[in-house]
């Protein structure tokens, strides 16, 4: 048995119920060595390291997939693409993460918060919540990959609010349709020096 695979598919959900027994040990490493035989005898940091490059290739496609939208059609044209790509993968990332991870539908904020911090993004920027209740919280992006490697080359902030919009609302309203969301800032609104963007979600009637 190995223990690497082991990890791999009691980790991210692979076992119903959350309770692990030898027995579901032994069947999730023969499953998953026969469905990806590369992964038998990579560390847990060698997994976690495949878990961020691919993180880094999705962001990287994202990026020149806009571009090259942009190159072609403008940055107006660009932006309204993205948004539009935007609303079905959002939903799709969210429904995904709530398979994997046991999250129930309609589960309010904690849900939520639980899908956010699952986010291929959460594996490449910095980000918190704060002021967290049952009813409420706000969700803040401290680093963002792209934004902080603009920065660097001296470039100003890109405007990703109306894609944010976008991504952010139909996220939570796929976690549980009764969540609302609020933009507290994000580019190209000013924004804290420590912070890029930052979202309010509430659940509606509270």
């Amino acid at each position: 048995m190995s223990f690497v695979l082991s990890w791999l598919n009691v980790g991210f959900g692979g076992v119903s119920g959350g309770r692990l027994t030898w027995a579901d040990a032994a069947i999730s490493s023969h499953s998953m060595s026969e469905r990806f035989p590369q992964l038998e005898g990579l560390s847990r940091d060698d997994l976690v390291g495949l878990i961020e490059d691919s993180a880094k290739n999705w962001l990287a496609h994202d990026g020149l997939w806009f571009q090259a939208v942009e190159g072609a059609h403008g940055l107006e044209a660009a932006i309204k693409a993205d948004a539009e790509a935007w609303r079905g993968f959002t939903a799709i990332e969210a429904k995904r993460i709530m398979g994997r991870h046991g999250i129930a539908a309609n589960g309010g904020i904690p849900a939520l918060v639980k899908a956010l911090s699952l986010r291929l993004y959460a594996f490449l920027n910095k980000q918190d919540t704060i002021e967290l209740s049952e009813s409420r919280v706000v969700f803040r992006m401290l680093d963002c990959r792209v934004q902080s490697a603009r920065k660097r080359r001296g470039l100003p902030d890109f405007p990703c609010k109306p894609v944010g919009l976008v991504e952010y609302e139909w996220f939570a309203k796929t976690i549980d349709p009764r969540i609302e969301t609020r933009c507290i800032c994000c580019p190209p609104d000013t924004h804290p020096d420590n912070v890029w963007c930052e979202w309010e979600f509430a659940l509606k009637d509270q």
